[in-house]
């Protein structure tokens, strides 16, 4: 059965389309999702995220929330075309879980609701979209709720999202009057004679809408025709362009991320889910439109790249590690040239070692097909790798290459978690290490002072998921304390530090010297690590073999923090001077001088804490709008600006430190008589005001 459903699926890779669902929480991207799988013959009843019951939504985190919180991955067929399918969540929380799919996938489909339109998020998945150079298509969902507005979701693409919408359709009528769908291509109005939507029927489009069609019809026309020198011709002289013309230049368009076409639907409703699978296949790229991937030769060093095809030496990333509780690790990875062979061994390239292909399994949600061989351009999963995390390259051992990793928020958030017993322990530490091992924004740490582990994530609700599922999962019991804020250090001034580190003991004694100065780093300045190390060292007066040695030591102190325990960012350390000692110096001793010269230069340079401040996007009935600015006001916050949404809901744009913001969630919820709802977004680290860098600091946080 599963060697059948492969057969089938393996096709010309012109047939494949890897695309990703990408939208803001509730605009609809798993019950879409839940559309295309009943659609394309993979499922035989469609399930309802309300209901817990969506194929996608598989964790009891999930179903519970109503919420997506790990994507999913999932393969299907439409017009003889294979889909590999991820459904992200949508909640910022998990934003890793859409960064990590988008790097991988070659399209996606952005699901806006009709309603709200460019909601916060959209904005975030829009901007991770444009980082990877993603091409996309719209999808206006939810046009049969009351105060759903085709037209202003369509300016918002414009306007917040700086998106060159192309009108493939028009809804007819919106909320309760959502009765069709007009196409523009063929000047058709889609209407559906059951509440399936299988019985989809074609008809004229009604006089009352004609005029507006075809004004629409020439503004898309227009558009296309402006990135095709050849078409553009024809237009200008007035010469017939046929359909067939008009879809092959706006995909060109559309794959080199010119213009992003517009459709529109319930999927709800189940309207208009089937010509947005008919535009994924017409519109989105295969893995043979998209440019060959970079990497680098982990030997010569030296840039090289990969085509996708089977014939070229193998090439995948892991882009995300799953722990099943029957299987073991799974680890998702995308081929992107080569054959990847279950039994076969490969290289790990990240790490610099061998690892054999276990199983190789295609997935669908939570259920696995066991497949011989995954090829160039696919999407699937493998048990049994050892070493191998997220990030990861694979390939071949006779021509090993190492493609660009994938790169993760830092968290921002803390909390402190105990085991109940001795036994507890042992499960909790093996727990938390796999829960880290699949989550790369979740880091864990053990507090050299108090010997607390601390716990580290992107939210209160990313923390929340993830203590749950230690709890019902892993079956630890523990006491979690309250959150912490992830403060950081910093200096507003340039200093100079002196390490001297002498120590003589019976035998040969310890000497290290290292002169440091330190700047701070401008805010505009691009840097890839939190302390910028420079070696201006001439004259020998440090020995190079040492100077590795001076850096590590002062990372390390770097890392633990100086004024009160917090990690350190935005400086710029240069290494100028020192000496050493023909027999006592050691890299110890070097490595000691370089952690006290930081410390020493450090608390010259004016330090101050900085704490996280964060993007709050807080959406509410209109009447509770005073009140919620006012409660956004005494937390410190910055109103950035109040719009009011033709359904009677007002957006509040809000920046606002973290350490203000902890349990808002309830008192919004009180505020706003259970009706309003809140998004937040780490944005940048802002200096903590004087009197309370203070308690901070003799707090410990």
């Amino acid at each position: 059965m599963a060697k059948k459903a492969a057969a089938e699926l393996a096709q010309n890779l012109a047939q494949v389309r890897n695309i990703g669902i990408i939208a803001h929480i509730d605009a609809g991207k798993t019950t879409t999702t839940e559309r295309v799988l009943y659609y394309a013959g993979m499922i035989h009843r469609m399930g309802e995220v309300h209901d817990g019951a969506a194929t996608t939504d598989y964790m009891d985190q999930e179903k519970e929330r109503g919420i997506t919180i790990t994507a999913a991955a999932i393969t299907a067929s439409w017009r003889g075309h294979q889909i590999n399918l991820i459904d992200t969540p949508g909640h910022v929380d998990f934003t890793a879980e859409v960064q990590r799919s988008l790097r991988v996938l070659d399209g996606g489909v952005v699901v806006f609701d009709g309603v709200a339109g460019g909601e916060p998020q959209s904005e975030t998945v829009w901007r991770q979209a444009n980082e990877y150079h993603v091409p996309r298509i719209c999808f206006i969902n939810k046009m049969d709720r009351t105060g759903a507005d085709f037209q202003r979701a369509v300016s918002m693409i414009v306007g917040r999202l700086s998106g060159n919408p192309v009108l493939l359709q028009l809804p007819y009528g919106a909320g309760a009057d959502f009765a069709g769908i007009i196409d523009l291509m063929k000047m058709e109005m889609v209407v559906y004679g059951d509440d399936l939507g299988t019985d989809i029927r074609r008809e004229d489009i009604p006089a009352d809408m004609a005029e507006e069609a075809d004004l629409a019809r020439a503004e898309m026309i227009e558009k296309i025709v402006e990135h095709d020198e050849t078409l553009m011709e024809k237009y200008l002289n007035e010469d017939p362009i046929s359909n067939e013309e008009l879809i092959a230049a706006l995909r060109e368009a559309t794959i080199k991320g010119l213009t992003h076409p517009v459709l529109c639907g319930s999927a709800l409703k189940n309207k208009g889910v089937q010509l947005l699978l008919d535009a994924v296949v017409d519109l989105l790229p295969s893995p043979l439109d998209i440019p060959p991937i970079q990497g680098t030769n982990p030997k010569s060093e030296e840039t090289e790249e990969r085509g996708p095809s089977d014939d070229e030496p193998l090439s995948a990333l892991v882009f995300k590690i799953v722990t099943d509780p029957f299987v073991g690790r799974l680890a998702f990875f995308r081929v992107y040239s080569g054959v990847l062979k279950s039994g076969s061994s490969v290289v790990n390239t990240s790490k610099d070692r061998k690892e054999r292909i276990g199983r190789v399994v295609r997935m669908f949600a939570d259920r696995r097909e066991d497949v011989e061989e995954v090829r160039a351009g696919d999407i699937a999963a493998t048990l049994g790798l050892k070493q191998t995390f997220t990030g990861d390259t694979l390939a071949a051992a006779n021509a090993p290459i190492l493609l660009e990793d994938i790169q993760f928020p830092k968290p921002v958030i803390s909390v402190a978690i105990e085991p109940d017993t001795k036994a507890d322990q042992d499960k909790m530490g093996e727990a938390l290490a796999k829960l880290a091992e699949e989550d790369p924004t979740f880091q864990v740490k053990v507090d050299d002072q108090t010997g607390q582990t601390l716990i580290s994530g992107m939210g209160e609700l990313h923390l929340e998921v993830l203590v749950d599922r230690l709890f019902r999962e892993f079956k630890v019991s523990a006491r979690v304390g309250k959150p912490r804020v992830s403060y950081r250090e910093t200096i507003t001034a340039p200093a100079e530090g002196d390490g001297r580190f002498v120590r003589q003991t019976g035998g040969s004694g310890q000497y290290g010297h290292a002169v440091i100065e330190i700047e701070p780093l401008a805010d505009d300045e691009e840097i890839e690590e939190d302390v910028v190390f420079e070696d201006k060292i001439v004259g020998g007066t440090i020995p190079r073999e040492f100077i590795k040695s001076v850096e590590s030591g002062l990372r390390e102190a770097a890392q633990s923090g100086i004024m009160a325990g917090y990690p350190v960012i935005r400086i710029r350390a240069s290494l100028v001077d020192g000496s050493y000692h023909e027999v006592d110096s050691s890299d110890m001793a070097f490595k000691i001088a370089g952690s006290m010269a930081l410390k020493d230069a450090f608390m010259k340079g004016s330090p101050i804490l900085l704490e996280p401040y964060m993007r709050v996007d807080v959406v509410v009935p209109e009447e509770y709008a005073g009140d919620v600015i006012g409660d956004l006001s005494a937390r410190r916050a910055n109103i950035g600006g109040i719009e009011t949404r033709s359904d009677g809901v007002s957006e509040v744009r809000a920046e606002a430190p973290l350490g203000e913001m902890f349990g808002y969630a309830t008192s919004l919820r009180n505020m706003s008589q259970g009706r309003g709802s809140f998004t937040m977004e780490f944005d940048r680290y802002q200096p903590v005001p004087a009197s309370m860098a203070d308690e901070i600091i003799k707090g410990g946080g």
